[in-house]
């Protein structure tokens, strides 16, 4: 196939490149604006491209916004793409709590869009990166699928939104299918460290926390200690990019089976979750240096627990997880901050 990826030159579109690039002998096309996906991730992509020898398969980069509706027309008109893998989403809650508007047009309005390039064009697959950010502050945890959806801020509504275009797209159009996939809190690196989180300004967690390890930020922030949980501190399943991206591969084999459901709907963790403090102690467990974390009163928009029941993933996907160690995915991110810093 020939598998355009939005949002390929960001952090975890990457990873998923890499594991195309890597694992299979499809086609890919990366389109990315590069507001938060950077060139030097480009340039490690080709790199693996050409260790793998791939012959006469091919790997493309175009460099586009979503947002200019006309070129996005062009681009689909001049190539052939059998399949749709979208990142290319804006992702900071607090963010888009400050500015939803962006959120809405980025995350709904484009993605709308390009859904709609896909049915004009005849592009018959889609994978859609979505979060559990779409649960809010769920009732039921683990979360299951069938948990009920009430976004408690403008980054889950977005996207919660997209789902229902898709939703109403695949139920209109008999030759268009599509998986979404809910992310929970992806971390880590590449365990070979060619390619990692990239954005500097990023606000994930063991990222700044790896940050402030290695002396790139004086301090960082914990927020709030007054959640409902073990310690007081939020909950969360992190989950390493790779076997996030290893999800992505098995929902392309998935499209194309005959007894497929569509849309049918993921959940990506683990299953189980470490609170804040806990990642930030594991941070400098691996590390070896205790940094400064100053308590802070509660962000908006942050629910108390997210932990995903993945087993409908495992069932129906066959995804095995294989790097299952919070350690390991503090090291890999450390790893990964070391090398750029």
């Amino acid at each position: 196939m020939h598998i355009l990826v939005t949002g390929g030159a960001g952090y975890i579109g990457s990873h998923v490149v890499k594991q195309l690039l890597e694992d299979t002998d499809n086609t890919v096309t990366i389109l990315d604006n590069l507001s938060t996906g950077h060139d030097e991730t480009i340039k490690s992509l080709e790199d693996i491209f050409t260790d793998n020898k791939r012959g006469n398969r091919s790997f493309n980069f175009i460099q586009a916004d979503l947002a200019d509706f006309v070129n996005i027309d062009k681009i689909f008109s001049e190539n052939d793409f059998d399949a749709l893998i979208h990142f290319a989403a804006s992702i900071v809650v607090p963010e888009s709590v400050e500015n939803p508007l962006k959120y809405y047009m980025n995350n709904t309005v484009n993605t709308t869009n390009i859904i709609n390039m896909c049915v004009k064009h005849g592009v018959a697959k889609m994978i859609f990166s979505s979060t559990a950010a779409v649960y809010g502050d769920a009732k039921e945890i683990p979360v299951k699928e069938t948990t009920a959806k009430a976004p408690i801020n403008p980054y889950g509504w977005s996207k919660l939104m997209s789902e229902q275009v898709i939703t109403d797209t695949c139920n209109a159009h008999d030759n268009f299918d599509a998986v979404i996939l809910r992310y929970f809190n992806v971390a880590g690196a590449d365990t070979q460290n060619r390619i990692g989180q990239s954005f500097p300004n990023a606000t994930h967690l063991i990222k700044v926390a790896a940050q402030t390890a290695l002396g790139s930020r004086d301090k960082m922030s914990l927020f709030g200690e007054d959640y409902e949980t073990k310690d007081g501190t939020c909950e969360r399943d992190y989950i390493h990019v790779d076997d996030l991206a290893s999800a992505h591969l098995k929902a392309l084999v998935y499209l194309e089976k005959e007894d497929k459901v569509s849309p049918d709907i993921f959940n990506v963790g683990y299953g189980h979750g470490f609170s804040v403090a806990e990642v930030i102690n594991t941070m400098k467990e691996v590390s070896g240096v205790d940094f400064q974390v100053d308590k802070e009163p509660r962000r908006m928009g942050d629910p108390a627990i997210l932990i995903s029941d993945n087993s409908k993933t495992k069932k129906v996907l066959h995804w095995e997880p294989k790097f299952d160690d919070i350690k390991l995915i503090c090291q890999t991110a450390l790893a990964w901050e070391k090398s750029i810093s």
